[in-house]
């Protein structure tokens, strides 16, 4: 599916790659990826089987990984940041789990076999993707028949003007940021990937500007400018982010979706 009013896809593989190797340990130790209602809830929803194999792709800093691992066979975490997967794997590793295996793998040409997993997770990493709609697709295809692709991912309103204006302003701060779609574009990846979609959730998530900055290490010129244009947003934009100063002090919300499919 084309973007809606957005750009046309762009490759972030290698920009991802240099960022989040730089700052692999903040997205371990960030109170926004450990601390999540939208993972606890994937967990409940999913229902772990102690005999299932999970993959989680673009595992992060090992937060989802690490949730299913007391409750299945194996979780196999991949990430395309070499530097991202070893600061999870000491992470995981720290925390007693011994059932999690790591390797290194692009979202969208995953190293696996078909049907070899029984349950595919991938948290708040698709809008770095460049084409998302493979990514469901490679996601089909290693889930067994009778499997669960489960997804998490911030989304934007249906109105092109503050997808436009929502994809920018995280582009600003991340570069590596491609393009985070709509709900309703979600549904349509995975119906198009050739599975049912049995769970659409959506969720609000209270940002501290401050920390949010600091996760991708943004230097104070660009985080002025980051403020100005939080804060002049308007329209559905505005009604979306909610920014809100108190003090020194400013928040916003980014809106999340958590789907999930049948194979």
């Amino acid at each position: 599916m084309p973007h809606e009013g957005g750009p046309p896809r762009e490759d972030t593989r290698e920009e991802v790659k240099r960022r989040f190797g730089a700052h692999a340990e903040n997205y371990v130790r960030s109170a926004d990826h450990t601390e999540s209602e939208s993972r606890d809830r994937l967990l409940v929803l999913t229902a772990p089987k102690p005999d299932w194999r999970v993959l989680d792709v673009a595992t992060g800093g090992g937060h989802t990984a690490l949730a299913f691992a007391p409750h299945v066979r194996e979780v196999v975490a991949t990430d395309i940041t070499k530097e991202m997967l070893e600061a999870a794997e000491r992470h995981i590793r720290a925390s007693g789990a011994t059932n999690v295996r790591f390797q290194e793998a692009d979202a969208m040409a995953l190293p696996f076999e078909d049907a070899s997993f029984d349950l595919v997770t991938c948290r708040v990493a698709p809008h770095h993707f460049p084409d998302c709609g493979q990514f469901a697709r490679e996601s089909a295809r290693v889930v067994r028949p009778g499997g669960i692709v489960a997804v998490i991912d911030n989304v934007v309103p249906d109105d092109p003007d503050a997808a436009r204006f929502i994809n920018a302003f995280e582009k600003l701060r991340d570069p590596s940021h491609n393009w985070a779609y709509t709900e309703r574009e979600w549904v349509a990846f995975f119906r198009d990937a050739g599975l049912r979609v049995d769970r659409v959730e959506s969720y609000r998530k209270a940002r501290d500007f401050d920390g949010w900055t600091a996760t991708m290490g943004v230097d104070g010129a660009l985080k002025e400018r980051l403020r100005e244009v939080l804060l002049g947003a308007a329209g559905v934009a505005r009604e979306s982010l909610m920014p809100a100063e108190r003090g020194s002090l400013l928040r916003f919300f980014l809106q999340e979706v958590l789907i999930l499919g049948t194979k």
